[in-house]
């Protein structure tokens, strides 16, 4: 009864008259309009197959949408820094404060209220000091400079790790080799670094004459660059 039901109701779809179908619940020749009875079935399974894998295929490209919306966009890059992904497309704060190598250095940026500027258009090479570079220095000075009445000195010391404009390690380098073996960067505190090589590895001096060495360059970001380095510079 029911391939029956189900035949008629083909039929009417398909509009086969069904004076010419005969309905035959076993084996035996069929006619032109019983072959196209049994075509229309199977294609309506087939189309109830398709329409699951089509659903199928549908969450499969959720997901693959969802994968691209992690990656975003094939041209981000991605650094680690200590372990923690940094995007080119998030600005230097963004980054920063993801960095577990950095929690000294984002502290003193907050307390300083250079947030927003770091995280202006710049663009900015900011050389940042890890935590262990600030924790080299003398005893309490970290927490002296945290202080709100030392907020001007703190301003001066973090915006001496700062230059205007992106510069990357291979410019640096350049600069440097065009500069007879150094080269003079004006930052945005006013005063100036000197860089310099040291066997492959860049060497950035300050006025006070202590020598920070970049362990990490070219961490790129969306307003500019970080080169990570080991020492705290003093203006």
């Amino acid at each position: 009864m029911q391939k029956i039901e189900l035949a008629a109701a083909l039929v009417a779809v398909l509009g086969i008259s069904s004076n010419s179908a005969v309905f035959a619940t076993g084996t035996g020749d069929m006619t032109v309009s019983e072959q196209q009875v049994q075509i229309a079935h199977a294609g309506a399974e087939s189309a109830c197959k398709g329409k699951d894998a089509a659903c199928k295929g549908k969450d499969a490209s959720c997901k693959g949408k969802d994968a691209s919306c992690k990656g975003k966009d094939s041209n981000v890059n991605v650094s680690k820094v200590g372990g923690a992904e940094m995007y080119s497309n998030k600005d230097i704060i963004d980054n920063a404060v993801n960095s577990p190598i950095h929690k000294t250095l984002v502290t003193a940026v907050k307390a300083a209220d250079l947030v927003t500027t770091l995280k202006g258009p710049g663009p900015f090479t900011l050389f940042a000091p890890t935590d262990e570079a600030f924790k080299a220095l003398p005893a309490g000075t970290v927490e002296g400079l945290l202080k709100p009445e030392s907020k001007a000195t703190l301003v001066g010391i973090l915006t001496y790790h700062v230059v205007p404009g992106s510069v990357s390690a291979t410019e640096l380098i350049k600069l440097i080799k065009d500069g007879n073996g150094t080269a003079t960067v004006k930052t945005v505190q006013g005063e100036s670094l000197k860089a310099s090589l040291k066997g492959k590895k860049v060497q950035i001096t300050d006025s006070k004459g202590n020598v920070a060495t970049v362990t990490q360059a070219d961490v790129k970001q969306s307003n500019g660059v970080i080169h990570v380095i080991d020492k705290v510079l003093m203006p």
